[in-house]
């Protein structure tokens, strides 16, 4: 419980996510577009898409309106979002720029700078060796002292390559002294095609958590628990995939069973690494590719609605795989 001189709890946020590299099962747009669509929001700024992205790898897209055609370009907007409560949020909701990284985040803090703002949160999903049957793993973690004092939070101790999740984290924290937090889901990397409603579920509970308002997550649930079926049903199709679940499951439950030791653990790990050597499963499970390019229909290798890019993490876009906590 926090003592009487605990710093408060912010209460004007940004809430932000990117399409592509950080965006694995478009789980973090999704999410974002929810909140979008059921609060009251309007644009407020947008950036000019020819400063920033390569129109041969995120190419516009064609959308039929009624009997009309609309041409949609890649875009990164900011919003003015009206919660029911009557709180007002700013909303960035864009697509990972091509080039000019640090003059794209320059744009989006001098239209923030208009406001005043407690903390930025940025939301991303990463590919990962989780079981689709139990609960999504969601972490949270800041570079800002207060924010992990108010949350009880961890610093990310990720070292690597970054998305613009993690550079506008880091920019908006140490240049503009804006703070931020990293909100995180794991995505079960064989099933990562989007969407992956059961993780835009969790990562809208914890949402809900942080800034302390309510938020209507309409028929999510049901699709959430229409997705976990649907994937127990193609599991159950193929043994070998169904075999690297179970393992899955055994690893998740032994770490979050009450007895669990760092001991215990380690030795459920070591069991699980060599159970992962001597059979990879089906398209070796273990290793899913790295960021793909097609994160918008049309560019190459794409396959339909704009992707999760592949690997991305906690605080800083950590690649897939077993991640200790942050």
């Amino acid at each position: 419980m926090p003592s009487a001189h605990s710093p408060a709890k912010p209460r004007r946020f940004c809430i932000a996510a990117f399409a592509g590299w950080n965006d694995a099962g478009s789980a973090a747009t999704d999410a974002l577009e929810r909140l979008v669509d059921t609060w009251d929001s309007r644009v407020i700024a947008a950036l000019d898409y020819e400063d920033y992205y390569d129109l041969q790898v995120m190419r516009p897209r064609m959308k039929l309106n009624g009997t009309k055609r609309e041409l949609i370009w890649p875009r990164t907007r900011i919003l003015l979002a009206t919660a029911p409560s009557g709180r007002q949020f700013l909303i960035i909701e864009g697509i990972e720029p091509s080039t000019r990284w640090e003059q794209f985040i320059a744009d989006l803090m001098l239209v923030l700078g208009d406001f005043e703002l407690d903390a930025l949160i940025t939301l991303g999903a990463l590919l990962a060796d989780v079981p689709h049957s139990r609960e999504i793993p969601v972490t949270v973690s800041s570079d800002d002292p207060t924010l992990r004092t108010v949350y009880d939070l961890d610093r990310s101790q990720y070292t690597g390559p970054s998305g613009i999740v993690g550079v506008l984290d880091y920019v908006a924290t140490e240049r503009y002294g804006l703070p931020a937090m990293s909100l995180w889901a794991a995505v079960p990397h064989y099933v990562a095609n989007p969407p992956s409603p059961k993780a835009e579920l969790a990562i809208l509970r914890k949402l809900e958590e942080l800034v302390d308002e309510p938020i209507d997550v309409g028929d999510l649930e049901d699709e959430a628990r229409a997705w976990t079926e649907g994937v127990d049903q193609l599991a159950s199709e193929d043994e070998d995939i169904a075999d690297y679940v179970h393992q899955l499951e055994e690893v998740k439950d032994t770490a979050d069973s009450p007895e669990a030791s760092g001991e215990a653990l380690a030795r459920e790990f070591e069991r699980y690494l060599a159970r992962h050597e001597n059979d990879q499963g089906p398209s070796k499970p273990g290793r899913a590719p790295g960021p793909h390019r097609g994160d918008w229909p049309g560019a190459p290798g794409s396959s339909g609605p704009a992707t999760s890019g592949g690997p991305a993490g906690p605080g800083g876009d950590a690649p897939r795989g077993p991640q200790p906590p942050a």
